[in-house]
């Protein structure tokens, strides 16, 4: 009997179904060393020797393989068929080794790209032995990114309290993100006028001809920048007189796209479906690693983990079969389509993202998957059957139109098309993008040269220009690649990072610096600006992929990067804080110190005016503050945002008077402290304070709000029943209702000032009904089976992250773990380890004793 192991319980089990009594299938339960979080794991002194660590459960796990190795015939390594599933490999055969578990056994590698059993008894007919440039190629990525984080981290926070970390490929995205806020608020806008005639043929049929000459010259987008000058041409178009000089009709092929890679497969999921980068991987995880479809389990799609843009022969035989009993054979090509990547650095070692039985229709599998998976497996059969099918015919008309008036002349273009054969777009069609494409969809009616064309109305529209919108998830990861920065198993990572660190906020599907992230990017961009260069950190991940390919010694690459990089560390270790602040109170000035509407210096104290505004750097992160401190104590927040004025949570500058108080006379002002924006009466101790709400725009906080938010709490009435009386207020998790020593939460600020008594017993009931803790017991995400004792298990997410649940007992999932994937055997042994760890009740019990 041989072992082999793989990654997940999932994937174990299908597999095992594969293979039969032969062999015994185990999980690693993904990677199962890694390098301690901790100074000295990775140590360029001696020759960049590596320490590994292996946690409990990992431990755990690796004494039953090594016990179930002991016992066999032979070890076959068969995890993922990249990087990763190499570097696991890897790190259990060493385990292994060191374990004296392996001895003379031989040892071999399978890979696969779909969990299917034909897919995996053809990986078992050709093993090979684990690839060690691919293993150096991990090695050397996990020591930069170990060093770079590890070294550069403690400096930001000597020099930058608050600032959490920095990485080699998250500092660069964080970048960007930076560079286009930057960019956005240099943006000046500009307002431009354009015009349309719309006209009428002969036979009574209207179309639309825009503007694109005057008086002989060529008018660009923003050519027409004043009514007057719109007004102008207008008087004349209207009393014109319009010929059709040319009429062009010029046939086109638009070609489909080719199968998803990881990053297309991201950004098409976030535009059409509005998913995360990382819950496209989670479901598309769940699609590879198999759902039982009419009884057996199986896998959907191939791994999801790629740059290749290629299918397999006998996909693109499959593929081809479909569109022709699909779609018909005037869909099919004469040929199989082959595509060839694009993007930066890209390897094609993997196939594309695709369905492994595209007879599988997104129709059939609907009822065998939830909404999320069915929405997505449909996006995956679709865009891969479209890569197989007939280009789209389509007819582009463009009809050029003189009119005369007044001894003047103006050129206008009507344009527009038709498909004349659908083709890859009877499967799949891209999302609109620009203009450009209603263009491609507007229809004209028949048109000839020479005609006259009867005016109907001239229609005149000013516009504004508008700065380039922020990154999304979707059009970051598309930059990224396009880079070469990073690669298709690191970008939601990545992305996630970002966010938990809190240097970006994601606001309507868009990326969001905070003030926290800027200074960071401002940071790393004036003091280590080679280590956030796009090139410098593309020029690395060529190499990476170089040492993958054997054409470089992943030692030589770490050396030549660590030489230059710690000489930049120790230089800048020699800075002083006050340094750094005054080149980032320059960097940032836009930012952290906006233009005064009287004019005057934007850094001058608003409180002392003696002092200078500059950046402080407290334990919570970055603030404005004065530089006669302790004598003077002003204070005021960097925005939550981004941008000083203008959105919630921005900062005030200076105390702005709101007006009086009615009942006592005391001045109420808005102000700005160290915890965000707040309204103030009166002065000293005793002066009432209230924060501004979180989702309330400063500015839009005037007298009739500063006094309502300063009236709280509010009596909404005395109870029915207990006579007593409900309160309702905001507090530090947000607006709640109070009776008693009952609190309940409210939906929105709003409810606060509006909710009326018998809402307000009803809330009182439902939150008292849920009992003496004050908090429902989530709904369960998935239920997982019976425990063997009898009882339930389910998934679900509380307050603190998922976990899997059983009567009493609560297990937290191991972090980055997907509750949908969770199984009944991992359940079962977070369980087991939850039940038999003291509470800390217990044990505090027994301390006392």
């Amino acid at each position: 009997m041989d072992v082999v192991i793989v990654e997940s319980p999932a994937k174990a089990k299908t597999i095992n179904k594969y293979l039969g009594k032969d062999y015994k299938v185990l999980a690693s339960f993904g990677h199962v060393r890694d390098l301690p979080a901790k100074d000295g794991s990775v140590r360029p002194d001696e020759d960049f020797a590596m320490s590994w660590t292996v946690d409990n459960p990992s431990a755990k796990r690796l004494n039953e393989i090594a016990k179930a190795v002991k016992e066999s015939d032979g070890l076959i390594l068969a995890t993922d068929p990249d990087r990763e599933g190499e570097a696991i490999s890897w790190h259990v055969m060493e385990v292994l080794r060191q374990k004296r578990a392996l001895k003379d056994k031989p040892v071999r590698r399978v890979v696969f790209n779909a969990i299917t059993k034909q897919a995996i008894l053809d990986a078992m007919a050709q093993p090979r032995e684990v690839d060690a440039s691919l293993v150096d190629a991990y090695l050397a990525r996990r020591a930069l990114d170990y060093l770079v984080g590890f070294t550069l981290s403690p400096v930001l926070w000597r020099k930058l309290p608050g600032a959490r970390s920095a990485g080699r490929v998250q500092s660069v995205a964080l970048r960007l993100v930076c560079d286009r806020e930057a960019e956005i608020e240099r943006f000046v806008r500009e307002d431009y006028w354009q015009i349309a005639a719309l006209l009428d043929t002969p036979r009574k049929e209207s179309f639309e001809a825009r503007l694109t000459a005057f008086d002989g010259k060529k008018l660009q987008k923003l050519d027409i920048k004043s009514q007057e000058q719109a007004d102008e041409i207008k008087a004349m178009l209207d009393g014109a007189s319009y010929e059709v000089l040319s009429v062009e009709a010029k046939p086109t092929r638009r070609n489909p796209a080719p199968p998803f890679t990881t990053s297309t497969l991201q950004q098409a999921a976030s535009s059409r479906l509005g998913f995360s980068a990382s819950r496209t991987m989670q479901v598309a995880q769940r699609l590879y690693e198999g759902l039982d479809i009419g009884g057996e389990t199986t896998g959907l799609i191939t791994y999801m983990r790629t740059d290749g843009v290629q299918m397999a022969p006998e996909a693109l035989e499959q593929a081809r079969a479909a569109v022709g009993a699909t779609f018909g054979e005037r869909y099919l090509p004469e040929k199989a389509r082959h595509y060839s990547v694009k993007a930066k650095n890209a390897q094609e070692a993997h196939e594309a993202i695709r369905p492994t039985d595209f007879s599988r229709t997104p129709e059939q599998m609907k009822k065998r998957l939830d909404n999320d998976q069915a929405r997505l497996y449909e996006l995956i059969w679709k865009r891969a059957i479209a890569s197989q099918m007939q280009a789209a015919e389509i007819e582009r008309t463009t009809a050029e139109i003189e009119a005369k008036g007044n001894g003047r002349i103006a050129a206008l273009r009507a344009v527009g098309s038709v498909i004349r054969f659908d083709g890859f777009l009877a499967a799949y069609t891209e999302a609109k993008e620009d203009d450009k494409q209603d263009d491609d969809n507007r229809r004209l009616p028949e048109i000839n040269t020479g005609e006259m064309l009867d005016r109907k109305d001239i229609n005149v529209t000013k516009h504004t220009t508008e700065p380039p919108p922020r990154y999304s998830e979707a059009s970051l990861i598309k930059k990224m690649e396009e880079l070469g920065i990073g690669r298709p198993s690191t970008y939601a990572a990545t992305l996630k990072t970002l966010e938990d660190r809190e240097y970006v906020v994601i606001d309507k599907r868009r990326l969001v610096p905070e003030a926290k992230g800027r200074i960071v990017t401002a940071f790393l961009e004036n003091f280590f600006q080679r280590y956030v260069e796009y090139d410098f950190t593309a020029d690395l991940e060529e190499k990476l992929d170089k040492i993958s390919d054997g054409q470089l010694s992943w030692k030589d690459v770490l050396r030549d990067f660590w030489r230059e990089f710690s000489a930049a560390v120790g230089d800048i270790k020699e800075l002083r804080v006050a340094e750094v602040l005054d080149t980032l109170n320059e960097e940032l000035a836009p930012l952290i110190f906006p233009p005064r509407e009287d004019g005057g210096d934007p850094r001058l104290c608003p409180k002392c005016g003696a002092g200078k505004l500059s950046l402080k750097l407290g334990r919570y992160g970055g603030f404005i503050g004065c530089s006669n401190y302790p004598e003077c104590g002003y204070t005021r927040q960097l925005s939550e945002s981004g941008t000083e004025n203008g959105e919630a949570g921005a900062a005030i500058d200076g105390n702005k008077v709101v007006g009086t108080d009615p009942h006592t006379g005391e001045e109420i002002t808005l102000r700005s402290g160290r915890f965000g924006p707040y309204v103030q009466r009166g002065e000293g101790k005793e002066a009432k304070r209230a924060g501004i709400p979180k989702g309330w725009a400063v500015e839009a906080v005037d007298y009739e709000k500063a006094l309502a938010l300063l009236s709280l709490p509010r009596d909404v009435g005395q109870h029915p029943e207990t006579g007593k009386m409900i309160s309702a207020g905001i507090g530090r998790y947000g607006p709640f209702l109070r009776h008693d020593s009952t609190y309940a939460n409210l939906e929105s600020v709003e409810d606060v000032f509006s909710v009326g008594l018998n809402r307000a017993v009803s809330v009182i009931a439902e939150k008292q009904a849920k009992g003496p803790r004050g908090r429902a017991k989530p709904a369960a995400l998935k239920e997982l089976g019976e425990h063997p004792d009898g009882g339930v298990i389910t998934v679900r997410d509380g307050r603190y992250g998922p976990y899997v649940n059983y009567g009493k007992v609560n297990a937290t999932l191991p972090k980055g773990k997907d509750p949908m994937s969770v199984t009944k055997e991992e359940a079962l042994e977070l369980i087991s380890a939850k039940a038999s760890k003291p509470s800390k009740k217990t044990t505090r019990s027994k301390a006392r004793t």
